[in-house]
Formats: structure tokens, C-alpha cells, sequence
């Protein structure tokens, strides 16, 4: 990243926090970054989606090829994301040069042959229309199709999930060329073809667990009609999450399971199940969508892998002789996407100072090369704010996790004796975590005088499988506990202002964000960004994939009714007592905007400071460009207001009722 110019240390400025003028401005952040996504390699070509906010939040297939060119493979509209699960995932594959992904706007799959000479090649649909997705896609060479999981929406109900082969030798327009391999279960996974062809595995998980708690793997053999015998289910069940089964070169199946409280990588060999390497970290992840991948076969015997350990991430490689681990160093602190092969590993990464890149490692040299940066965006370093890990009290004796960012900018301190505001982040999921991993969106905060504290409360994913079932039956008590006591260290450590205390979260963060302003008095103000105010509303309307989530989360619904209207921030508005921002995507399926409305409508009739945005044509995340500068630049607004700062800059004002 380049460095611009700043004003010299000895003659800061002195002003409040929360004044400062900062040079990465919400404006910089849309037009300089993108979203690095799923990857994908073959021979010497690396693939990968990238999402645009500067095309309305298209996500574009692009290709590196083996002389380093770098090409866009799908032109506009086509926009590849899958709607599987609502979150998606595992949306494009290639096999010899044709790359075959699902579409957008039809959630149909396209192939295109990359290699074709043709300058005007566009997409060919190989799915019918009508109301299917589909997701996790694989190419099953030997019988000439297209294995993936397939989302039927034509009916009414809850959706049905199914594993399929599509024939990639019929265009069928009414899905004749499509078959059934496996159905019955709830929800499908992770389709993972033998080397010789001849054996699937998946995984599968019912109603009410998650990826997360409980999934089975299966194995089946491939018979002479492409259909799955003997199908058997050689791991996971009752408190066991298995993730990622890959099939190693000799046609032993790996995985990776926390039947030890730890993701740790495991093989099935002949009807016995050993591990690989044993250590209190974690080689799996939560699967919010499809795809996701930790580890990879460099060759028979040796195995690329990432793992986590206290909210960092790291790079290893296993030898299956030796059964030794070496880590390997990197200058990265999150890495994801990992894809091997026996030349290189590809994977995204980043580290505190540096935005997320798409890596590639030589596995001869261990030489790293930045194939394409998510920022472009010229900052001197210097006003970039480094996280550091914490950990602090919480409630019955156990301790939570978090990154804290101090304010930072070499143009400006504070008066003498003035703390900061703090902006306490609770992400989404809640089964998830925050990283390290640099961000111009928290950059943004520290850069103006805010600190940040960016939050792994009980529930999150990275610290075992015990860490991650605290929030059973306690949503909204132990995040919100723990959110609120990492204020409160900040404060006692001299590290924040006791009277400017905020919280913000999106999601299932938007719902312990109000939960925290509703059921306890430590913060005074709060922004939601298509959160959750009533978990009873939620447990009738959202969609399949987290339809039985709160069963865990909270009880059975109706059984646990008074529970849900006991959490619930929308039935507690009497308690609420600080302003609040709401931000909401008009066709957001996952939290639907009658979720935020209600809240609001109850905060006008209070008379508390309240605003609501909303963005026609957004979903369950905001990817246009104008819509994610405009928030930052009304959640920057909103605190002025509420804390009494004055503005370094101009920005269109936002409309607080009661304010």
C-alpha cells in the first residue's frame, strides 16, 4: 500500500475524540476495496469470485492464468452467487477449462468454456427455469455430470434439499437430465468424488442441529447407472460436527471432527477412524455456506492445512509418515479459502496492517505472491490502529476473547485527560468469530478517535467445541454478558469514556446489540444492522437453514414461548433508555425488515433518539457501493449527535426522530 503524506508528530493537533479528520473516508473504503471469495485452481490457473460494491455488489468469476494475466470470465449481468441456505457458497467449479457456476438472478447453473476461441462465448444455462438452487458443485469426469446440492422451491413449505446429478451431455428445459442420488435428510453437504470415481461422501445434518453442533458423513459406492449403494454413515451424530471430508491419493477418507472439543483432522481407513494430528486448535469452521475448506493434499503424503488458535490463524503442513505438524511462517493472521495442489496453496490472507489478499504459496520455495489485493486504497500506515488480543472476566468465572483498537491517528491527540468513545462490535452468526484480519471499516473508527472492541463472546467459533455451546439456551445472556464486561474492562483499564459507550453488531450482532441496550445500562447508544428485536417473530418467519436454529439458542418454540418474549428486546422497550440507528436491506429474507420496524415504531412512541435507513434491493448485507458509504457515513453522523463531537467533514445529515 502506498503512503500519502501526514503532518509531523511534534505538531499534532489537539482535539476531541471522535473529531479528528482522517483520511480514510467511507467514500475511499467503497471505491478502493473488493471482496475476495471462493477460490478454485487447476494446473497452473487460479480462479476465484470477486464482489463488486462499484457494480452494485456483482460477483464476477476471474481467472489468473498460467502466464499471470489476470481476466474477468463472466461479463455483466452475470452475477455468480448461489441462494442455497440464503448464504450460499460453493458457487462455481471448473474441470478442462470450462467453468460451471450458478447465476444470480436465476439461480440457474451456466457453463462456459473458457478455452473456447469464440471472442462473443457467453454462458449456456444447464439448468432449467423455475424455483430450484443449487450449490457445492463438482465435476464427476468419469460419467460425464455435474454433482450438486439442489434447493427445490416449488411448493409450498419448507424448501426440500437433495443431492443431484446433473447430465452434462443433455440441455434439459425441464430438468429431465437431472437425478436424485440422495434425499431424505433435512440438509446436504460437502459432495466429495473419490480419485477413482467410484465412491461419494457427504455430509448431512437434520432439523433442529446445525452444521455446527451435529452432521453425519457418509460414504456410498457409485454403481454402473451413476446411483449410490450401500450408503453408510462412518462418522459424526449425536455431539460431533465433522467438516470438509477429502479423499486422500491411496482412497483413505479424511475429515475433520471436535469429537475431541477441538476441529482436529482425522482418517477413516478401512473401517477405523485414527487421527492425524491432535492439538487444542482449530482445523474447522462453522459452514455458514459452502465450500469452505482448511486443508489440502500437497501430494500422498503430505497435507497443506490452516488451523486457529486464541482468534489467529496459521499455515501449517502435516507429513502422514512422520505425523509431525511444522507451521510455516507467513506474514498473515487470518487465512481462509484454502485450495493445494502439488505445486502451490492458494488462500486468502490477512494480518492487522495489511487488507486480505489472494496468496500464492510455492510449495518448492515457499515464495508468497499477492495475486490481487481487496484494497487499493493509498494510507499511510501510520494511521492504522493495530488490534490487539485480550481477554477479560465475564460472568460465573469464565473469561471471553476479544481484539481492541486503540485510536490512532499521527495528525491529532486528545486534551489532556479525555478518553475515548468506544464502539463495541458483536458479529454476526452469533456461531462465528472476528479476526485480526485488517479492516478499513474499523480503520475508519480508530482513525476519527474512537477505540474499538471487537468482540469473541461465549458461542464463538476458534477456542473449542465447549467455548462454542456456551450460548445453548443463553443467546442473549452470555454474549450480551460478555459484550458488556469487555466495556467494562476498558473502562477500568482507563481505556474508554464510561459516558460514551456504544455498541453495534449486524445480524444475529444486531440482536445482541439490543438486547445489551435494552436489558442493561452500560451503553449510551447502539446501531443495528438488520438485527434482531423479536426472537418470537424470528422463530416463524425466517427461512430454512436457521428455522430450528433457536431451538438451541433459546428452547422449542411454542413449548419456550415465555422465554422468547423474555429476550426479546421489542417487549422490553420500557427499559431502553439511549438512542439507537437502524440499518435495513428492503428484501432481506434472513431478518426481515419487520423485524427493525417494529423497534423503531416503539422507540417514537418513547421519545427516544431513534433513525432508520433502509436500501431498496439489498439483502441480508449491504454490497452496493452507495449504500455501504452511506452507512458508515450515518453511523458516524448518529454518534456526533449523541456524543456531542464536532463533524471534520461534511456529511449529508440523518434524520433522528426525538433528537
Amino acid at each position: 500500500m502506498k503512503e500519502t503524506n501526514h503532518r509531523n508528530e511534534n505538531h499534532r493537533e489537539i482535539a476531541s475524540f471522535g473529531s479528528w479528520r482522517s483520511p480514510i473516508t467511507a467514500e475511499l473504503i467503497v471505491k478502493g476495496s473488493i471482496g475476495l471469495g471462493q477460490i478454485e485452481t487447476e494446473g497452473s490457473n487460479i480462479y476465484w469470485t470477486e464482489g463488486r460494491p462499484s457494480e452494485g455488489g456483482r460477483n464476477v468469476l476471474v481467472r489468473q492464468d498460467q502466464a499471470g494475466a489476470i481476466a474477468d470470465l463472466i461479463p455483466a449481468p452475470f452475477n455468480a452467487r448461489s441462494r442455497v441456505h440464503e448464504y450460499g457458497g460453493g458457487v462455481f467449479t471448473v474441470d478442462q477449462g470450462v467453468v460451471y457456476f450458478v447465476n444470480f438472478a436465476d439461480q440457474r447453473i451456466y457453463c462456459l468454456d473458457t478455452q473456447a476461441e469464440a471472442e462473443t462465448e457467453k454462458p449456456v444455462a444447464l439448468t432449467p427455469e423455475g424455483n430450484y438452487r443449487y450449490a457445492d458443485l463438482v465435476v464427476d469426469r468419469p460419467r460425464h455430470r455435474l454433482l450438486a446440492i439442489r434447493e427445490d422451491h416449488n411448493h409450498s413449505g419448507e424448501p426440500i434439499n437433495t443431492l443431484v446429478a446433473i447430465d452434462l451431455s443433455i440441455n434439459s428445459k425441464d430438468g429431465s437430465n437431472q437425478q436424485i442420488l440422495a434425499s431424505g435428510q433435512d440438509f446436504y453437504s460437502s459432495p466429495a468424488l473419490s480419485p477413482d470415481g467410484n465412491h461419494l461422501a457427504w455430509l448431512t445434518w437434520q432439523h433442529p442441529d446445525l452444521p455446527w453442533y451435529n452432521t453425519q458423513l457418509w460414504i456410498a459406492q457409485i454403481d454402473e447407472a451413476g446411483n449410490l449403494q450401500q450408503a453408510q454413515v462412518i462418522a459424526g451424530g449425536k455431539d460431533e460436527s465433522v467438516f470438509q471430508p477429502t479423499w486422500g491419493a491411496e482412497g483413505s477418507l479424511y475429515f475433520v471432527s471436535d469429537r475431541s472439543n477441538w476441529w482436529n483432522i482425522y482418517c477413516w481407513q478401512e473401517g477405523q477412524v485414527s487421527p492425524i494430528w491432535e492439538m487444542t486448535a482449530e482445523f474447522g469452521l462453522p459452514q455458514w455456506v459452502f465450500a469452505m475448506k482448511t486443508y489440502g493434499f500437497a501430494s500422498s503424503q503430505e497435507i497443506i492445512c490452516t488451523y486457529s488458535q486464541q482468534g489467529l490463524w496459521y499455515l501449517g503442513k502435516i507429513n502422514l509418515q512422520t505425523k509431525e505438524l511444522i507451521t510455516l511462517e507467513i506474514p498473515y493472521t487470518d487465512i481462509s479459502g484454502l485450495r493445494v495442489t502439488s505445486e502451490k496453496a492458494v488462500f486468502l490472507g490477512g494480518s492487522a496492517t495489511t487488507p486480505t489478499a489472494l496468496v500464492s504459496m510455492d510449495l518448492a520455495s515457499y515464495k508468497l505472491e499477492i495475486v490481487r489485493t481487496s484494497s487499493q486504497v493509498a494510507i499511510a500506515s501510520s494511521y492504522f490502529s493495530t488490534p490487539q488480543a485480550i481477554s477479560f472476566p465475564t460472568e460465573k468465572g469464565l473469561t471471553a476473547y476479544g481484539f481492541y483498537y486503540p485510536p490512532c491517528n499521527p495528525d491529532y491527540t486528545a486534551p489532556e485527560g479525555e478518553k475515548p468513545p468506544l464502539i463495541v462490535k458483536s458479529h454476526g452468526g452469533p456461531t462465528a468469530a472476528t479476526s485480526s484480519s485488517f479492516s478499513l471499516r474499523i480503520q475508519f473508527w480508530t482513525s476519527r478517535g474512537f477505540a474499538v472492541l471487537d468482540v469473541n463472546y461465549g458461542g464463538s467459533t476458534g477456542y473449542g467445541r465447549e467455548y462454542r455451546l456456551r450460548l445453548d439456551g443463553q443467546w442473549g445472556v452470555v454474549d450480551v454478558d460478555d459484550c458488556t464486561n469487555g466495556a467494562k474492562y476498558l473502562v477500568q483499564q482507563g481505556l474508554a469514556d464510561p459516558q460514551k459507550l456504544a455498541i453495534a453488531g449486524g445480524s444475529a450482532g444486531g440482536f445482541t446489540t439490543l438486547a445489551a441496550l435494552t436489558f442493561r445500562h452500560t451503553f449510551q447508544a447502539g446501531a443495528s444492522y438488520y438485527g434482531v428485536s423479536d426472537l418470537e417473530a424470528l422463530a416463524r418467519d425466517t427461512h430454512k437453514f436457521e428455522a430450528r436454529y433457536l431451538d438451541r439458542l433459546i428452547g422449542a418454540y411454542p413449548e419456550q414461548q415465555e422465554v422468547y418474549k423474555a429476550r426479546s428486546p421489542i417487549n422490553f422497550t420500557d427499559q431502553l433508555d439511549c438512542p439507537v440507528i437502524f440499518f435495513q436491506g428492503l428484501e432481506d429474507k434472513v431478518v426481515p425488515p419487520n423485524q427493525a420496524e417494529m423497534m423503531v415504531n416503539a422507540l417514537q412512541k418513547k421519545g427516544l433518539p431513534v433513525a432508520y435507513i433502509t436500501y431498496p434491493g439489498e439483502q441480508h448485507g449491504f454490497r452496493k457501493a452507495e449504500n455501504i458509504q452511506r452507512t458508515l457515513e450515518a453511523e458516524l453522523y448518529f454518534y456526533s449527535q449523541v456524543f456531542g463531537f464536532a463533524l471534520s467533514e461534511k456529511i449529508d445529515p440523518v434524520a433522528i426522530a426525538n433528537l
